[in-house]
């Protein structure tokens, strides 16, 4: 076939596996700012259904931080030879601990103010997303820069279905900080822009892990409790309480069980 007849696959197979996890990485933020921009496809509604997204936040993050990130470091600690419950173990605690001494700190030297917890809360809802996606935007770029050494199991499917599930993934992540910001009285237009900010780590993070996948892949399972432990620690400290503050705290359970629910059936269904 002529070069200037090839398409797309045939282009995308011909790239180098740096570019190809690059692109998949971009594709995944991609998903994550579409997700952010459902806000504007909502009006400013009651503080009681925007506590409950703010559990809905709670229940997918909840969800991500067992099947996206703890199970998979599990299962890659007994692969490559590690403990397979110690390496975990210590980098959940490791996430909570930073999340709980970055709010210690930031009560410390934050300034009085009437809205102080609602900033601290915000900042703590984007780091925790953005300390979840590091790892996925680098286990994308691992599975792309694995075709180069012909380690078993590397595929170019199986790459690219890894982004896939990944991206799809990331639907709800970037809902579940852009709808909560909204909540706090941000404008959608800079609640969509943190939203699909706090995606922008993958594609560095997948081209860093194409290019170290070697070295980064022993570290993979830590990363990933890492991020977990933070994640718990943001979903238990902030968000739930948070949610609760209203007469239906009943529905806000619900809510939460909700956006559980549907991180679940993403990562189970899509593996």
């Amino acid at each position: 076939m002529p070069k200037g007849e090839r398409n797309v696959p045939d282009l995308f197979m011909g790239l180098s596996c740096t570019a190809q996890a690059l692109l998949a990485t971009l594709f995944t933020w991609a998903v994550t700012a579409a997700g952010a921009a459902v806000v504007f496809l909502v009006r400013r509604p009651r503080r009681v259904l925007m506590n409950g997204m703010l559990g809905f936040s709670a229940g997918v993050m909840l969800a991500a931080s067992y099947w996206s990130l703890l199970a998979p470091a599990i299962e890659l600690s007994g692969q490559i030879g590690m403990n397979a419950w110690l390496t975990p173990l210590i980098g959940l605690f490791a996430g909570g601990i930073l999340v709980y001494a970055g709010d210690r700190i930031y009560d410390r030297l934050s300034l009085r103010k009437a809205n102080q917890s609602i900033e601290k809360r915000c900042a703590m809802l984007m780091t925790s997303i953005t300390l979840h996606n590091i790892p996925e935007g680098m286990a994308v770029g691992v599975a792309f820069g694995s075709l180069a050494y012909g380690l078993e199991g590397a595929t170019l499917s199986a790459a690219c279905m890894l982004a896939l599930g990944i991206g799809l993934q990331n639907f709800p992540e970037g809902t579940a900080v852009s709808v909560p910001l909204l909540r706090e009285n941000y404008t959608k237009k800079r609640a969509f822009l943190l939203g699909m900010l706090s995606g922008i780590v993958e594609p560095i993070a997948g081209v860093l892990g194409a290019l170290l996948v070697l070295r980064v892949r022993p570290l993979l399972p830590f990363m990933l409790s890492f991020a977990a432990g933070a994640m718990l620690c943001v979903v238990t400290e902030e968000l739930i309480p948070e949610s609760q503050r209203n007469r239906h705290k009943e529905a806000m359970t619900f809510f939460t069980l909700a956006g559980f629910a549907v991180m679940m059936v993403l990562d189970v269904a899509l593996g």
